[in-house]
């Protein structure tokens, strides 16, 4: 079992890059691969971004390719997502994802989720 946990959320001016953290507990974290997802208000949640176990494959929403870089260090426990470039559009709360197989996590049926952070693109 894992705990997720995310972090780095704000508010940024359109143009402009953050970076968020999940946190993951548990000692086998390499185990899991790993995904972000966001959901806008009155939007369905959606995918964005996804990992395998070592960082050896990543998968990306188009809408959100050439700007967000999902990568992971598994001595810390901890997936990143870099976003750049941001736009309005991207605002939303992202939540992380965990399972054990990358098609479990793209495909939006992960066992384990965080409880959000909230990102805010200002035009």
């Amino acid at each position: 079992q894992v705990q997720l946990v995310e972090s780095g959320g704000g508010l940024v001016q359109a143009g402009g890059s953050l970076r968020l953290s999940c946190q993951a507990s548990g000692r086998t974290f390499s185990s899991y691969a790993m995904g972000w997802f966001r959901q806008a208000p009155g939007k369905e949640r959606e995918f964005v971004a996804a990992i395998t176990w070592r960082g050896e494959n990543t998968y990306y929403a188009d809408s959100v390719k050439g700007r967000f870089t999902i990568s992971r260090d598994n001595a810390k426990n901890t997936m990143y997502l870099q976003m750049n470039s941001l736009k309005p559009e991207d605002t939303a709360v992202y939540y992380c994802a965990a399972d054990h197989t990358p098609s479990t996590v793209v495909g939006g049926n992960a066992n384990y989720w965080g409880q959000g952070t909230q990102v805010t693109v200002s035009s």
